[in-house]
């Protein structure tokens, strides 16, 4: 498919609008992380700070903000969805079924579709996090 606005080919724009909104919710809860760590412990850290440091190093201030406040949930789903989410960050753009998408590898290298089903899972534990994000808030 292509665009007015680039000669490249794109995939379609159903899945660029999940891949975006991914990347919301994503970068939503990213955000969410900061201000409850923050909201816990506004000496040690600061919004500068924190958010200048990628999500991946984000794992120390979790743990001794939120995790110390309740339980690794949080901090092991915000984990998980970090790697999830570089997945998608680091893939890389193929031919797959006739149309432009998306594919990236794990760690032992195996290579796999990033398909509308992955980004919807993706976007549905995004919104468990930030579900046990506004509890943890007490909202």
């Amino acid at each position: 498919m292509y665009e007015d606005y680039t000669r490249q080919s794109l995939p379609s724009k159903k899945y660029r609008e999940l891949l975006g909104s991914a990347l919301c919710v994503f970068n939503s809860n990213n955000s969410f992380i900061i201000e409850n760590i923050l909201r816990i412990n506004s000496e040690t850290y600061n919004w500068y700070q924190l958010i200048d440091r990628v999500s991946g190093k984000l794992a120390e201030p979790i743990k001794m903000t939120i995790t110390n406040k309740s339980d690794t949930n949080i901090a092991d789903m915000f984990s998980d969805l970090v790697d999830k989410r570089n997945r998608i960050v680091h893939s890389f753009q193929v031919t797959f079924n006739n149309q432009q998408t998306l594919f990236t590898k794990d760690r032992e290298h195996e290579q796999f579709h990033i398909s509308d089903d992955y980004l919807l899972a993706f976007i549905k534990e995004n919104e468990s996090l930030s579900s046990l994000l506004h509890k943890f808030r007490g909202h």
